[in-house]
């Protein structure tokens, strides 16, 4: 096992990973940029090595500044979190090479399983289901008709290097392709550095099901099960999560669930990642992506399980085998999770910034709060708005929500706008309470 690790990242994220190393006795290494010097992870890790200014592409995303950092500090190995570097491969390709162990696939799967069009290919070849579009990325506006015009519109047009609901427009008709496919291919290439982008029918009404995969070095994957990730804002970013997805009948559930396995086995895949799903009103169910990463969203996979993904990312990427097997994976009861983040829904879901002058977090049995902030912290402007996750088990999903919904009540953040209302309006929804969640639930019911 590593004797110290690095983690690459900031946030709510961070401090969970260093949770995991210490409860493993593991010294834990923490990166930080100027405007994160009082950030918990910075606190509680057992040392700390500013990377750079406030700017991600000069702190967080500043590839050799981070693994000088393990040289220097002696760290055998770096844990990426989510987001920043945790999906790009020439960074888990630059750790090999300096003799890092990256705590995560190997960098031809992040590669081939981050272009979306390639992802597509090798889910089809895996017998996965695919949502009807083009083969690969579109060429022109010529191209993109033809396709437009074979599967029917209304279309998604997608970034090929896309994620985190960034890159991707609606289009409708005929005359809205042309503007869509510019918008679509300029944000891409500004978030992404690559402005290519692909075509996907787009299914009226789905819900977003994921499977949480684990596979070790010899061949063992098994998956967790199954999160309902549905209840999304108008950009496509999730708000609450649940294990297990529910309201799924059997047979898909397990269907759902072996294609995810396959999908990791056919792409030689190593430790945790996602294969996320749409499922449409008739039990059909379509590959969307896979996240060669750590969800947000993990934790509530952990409480129903009683396994801890992060530890086991430790073990695998150390060399051990997985610990669990198929046949001994069991779901008991409900939990789910809400995101609690610095933004203003009523002015587009607006990241906000400033200082956190007071803050409540819930507490009490089968609960959860996975954050980095404390009264008197202050919320940077230059990074994702995430505060916090509130994460709540009970018997049933009735139970769950119950608690859910106290924890919300009994939370209260002054001096930085967030979306606690929102989240307290969604759970209080009689269509959410009766598992009437697709993803446009934001739009037809809030």
């Amino acid at each position: 096992m590593f004797r110290k690790v690095l983690i690459a990242n900031r946030g709510e994220i961070a401090v969970r990973v260093i949770r995991a190393c210490r409860e493993m006795r593991i010294r834990s290494v923490a990166v930080y940029s100027s405007a994160d010097r009082e950030s918990l992870h910075v606190r509680l890790a057992d040392e700390a090595v500013c990377v750079g200014p406030a700017a991600s592409r000069d702190s967080y995303l500043n590839a050799p500044n981070i693994i000088a950092a393990a040289h220097i500090t002696g760290a055998e190995a770096i844990h990426p979190g989510y987001g920043y570097l945790s999906e790009q491969s020439a960074f888990a390709e630059a750790c090999e090479a300096c003799n890092v162990t990256f705590i995560g696939p190997p960098a031809a799967v992040i590669e081939q399983m981050g272009d979306k069009a390639k992802a597509r290919e090798i889910a089809r070849s895996a017998k996965v289901p695919i949502i009807p579009g083009s083969e690969g990325p579109v060429r022109d506006e010529a191209d993109a008709a033809r396709v437009c015009d074979k599967v029917g519109y209304p279309v998604y047009i997608k970034a090929v290097a896309g994620g985190g609901g960034t890159g991707i427009r609606r289009v409708d008709d005929a005359d809205d392709l042309a503007r869509g496919l510019q918008m679509a291919m300029s944000e891409a290439d500004a978030a992404f550095g690559k402005p290519e982008v692909y075509i996907e029918k787009l299914l009226e009404d789905p819900r977003h099901i994921e499977a949480q995969v684990m596979a070790d070095s010899y061949g063992h994957v098994v998956h967790l099960g199954l999160r309902e990730c549905s209840v999304q804002n108008v950009r496509h970013k999730k708000l609450i999560e649940e294990a297990p997805a529910g309201e799924i009948a059997p047979g898909l559930r397990t269907r759902i669930a072996e294609a995810a396995v396959r999908l990791a086995r056919a792409e030689g895949y190593r430790n945790a990642g996602t294969v996320e799903f749409l499922v449409d009103r008739k039990g059909g169910f379509y590959f969307l992506e896979m996240n060669t990463r750590l969800q947000v969203e993990h934790p509530v996979t952990e409480r129903v399980t009683g396994f801890d993904i992060v530890q086991e990312q430790l073990r695998i990427a150390a060399g051990e085998p997985l610990s669990i097997a198929q046949k001994n994976v069991r779901m008991n009861g409900h939990s789910i999770e809400c995101r609690i983040t610095a933004e203003d829904p009523e002015q587009g879901y607006a990241p906000q910034a400033g200082r956190i002058e007071s803050i409540r977090w819930p507490g009490g049995p089968g609960v959860r709060v996975d954050t980095h902030v404390y009264a008197g912290y202050e919320v940077p402007p230059y990074y994702d708005p995430m505060l916090g996750k509130i994460v709540v088990w009970g018997p049933t999903r009735a139970d769950a929500i119950a608690r859910m919904s106290r924890c919300l009540h009994e939370m209260q953040i002054v001096g930085v706008p967030t979306n606690l209302d929102l989240q307290r309006r969604i759970v209080q929804s009689p269509f959410y309470r009766r598992g009437e969640i697709t993803t446009s639930f934001i739009s037809r019911h809030l």
